[in-house]
């Protein structure tokens, strides 16, 4: 016969939730060491640089998902890139990998591009020389920046205008597209000191970008630690919220199945308390007179299995057993 959950011991309910609770978030914690949830094989890559790439990231393979990134941390002067492989896809072992871009927003995966016979052992390494990182974006600057300032603005504003010159008798579109030409070339030479102070600005902010490299490296690193804490605790607060809400379905089931005893039972307890309130004078009376007499009573007790008193002012009786 089950026991009503209201009149179980309370201490082992409290107990057998608490061992719930840190069951559930060690299974949070190791969810990808699960041989069911965190399946799969474990590989690396190195990279020059993570070009954005960073854990959970997608693995594919010919635009398919085969997994996931596990971590990108800087293995001296390179980044070393693991990823876990959930599906029995085969690739050789002179398979190459790339990073690229996933959405205009930035997000990356890693693509492998299987090569090579044979199928390339779990926990292998790929070297840095099968691999190729994003776009450089600090190269990109770069070459923008040096490739402007070989540009001769005056040259390239003449070469415009008579291109105009020349197609006179064009269309009427066609004129003001090159019409439009003409006067964004005169304004980018009337410009020429900003632009100039510009591209000089731009070259010297990517050229401390690049001297400051590792520290950006080191920095995108603690904020992916701290990106990980803040999950890992995101999913413990999340099971702490379930685990409350469950409990508070609990209570609200216990305290319906126990508002029909509970109410005659409060409703009897007003009224003793009014009684008692009312006769509250009485009772300290009573309290303070009986202080004396429990000392009296306790003195006649207190010397053994028998009373011990004596009564005043009583004349003495007759002897028991005398003569005549």
């Amino acid at each position: 016969m089950s026991v009503p959950f209201r009149e179980r011991n309370p201490v082992k309910i409290g107990a057998a939730s608490l061992i719930a609770i840190v069951l559930l978030v060690l299974v949070a914690f190791k969810a990808d060491s699960l041989p069911v949830i965190g399946g799969g094989d474990t590989y690396y890559a190195f990279f020059k640089e993570s070009g954005g790439l960073k854990a959970n990231d997608e693995v594919r393979i010919a635009g398919v998902r085969v997994g996931k990134v596990t971590g990108v941390d800087l293995d001296g002067d390179h980044v070393k890139v693991a990823f876990k492989i959930k599906t029995d896809s085969k690739f050789g072992t002179e398979t190459r990998a790339e990073i690229k871009v996933k959405t205009l927003l930035g997000a990356m995966f890693l693509s492998l591009v299987p090569e090579g016979g044979g199928q390339l052992k779990a926990g292998s390494t790929i070297p840095d020389t099968r691999t190729k990182p994003a776009f450089e974006v600090v190269a990109a600057f770069s070459g923008l920046a040096q490739n402007a300032e070989d540009i001769n603005l005056d040259d390239l504003t003449k070469a415009l205008n008579t291109l105009a010159e020349a197609t006179a008798n064009t269309p009427e579109e066609l004129k003001s597209t090159l019409s439009g030409l003409s006067a964004l070339s005169a304004n980018v030479a009337a410009r020429d000191e900003q632009v100039n102070l510009l591209l000089t600005n731009l070259k010297k902010v990517s050229g401390v970008l690049a001297d400051r490299n590792t520290d950006v490296v080191a920095l995108m690193k603690d904020g992916d630690v701290l990106l990980r804490a803040l999950v890992a605790r995101r999913d413990s607060v999340h099971t702490l919220l379930v685990t409350t809400s469950k409990l508070s379905t609990e209570l609200t089931a216990l305290v319906r199945q126990s508002r029909g005893d509970l109410k005659p039972a409060l409703a009897n307890l007003t009224g003793v308390v009014s009684v008692l309130r009312k006769n509250q004078s009485n009772l300290d009376n009573s309290l303070r007179l009986l202080a004396p007499f429990y000392r009296v009573f306790t003195n006649t007790l207190g010397t053994g299995p028998w009373f011990d008193t004596w009564i005043s002012n009583l004349p003495p009786g007759p002897a028991l057993g005398a003569g005549n």
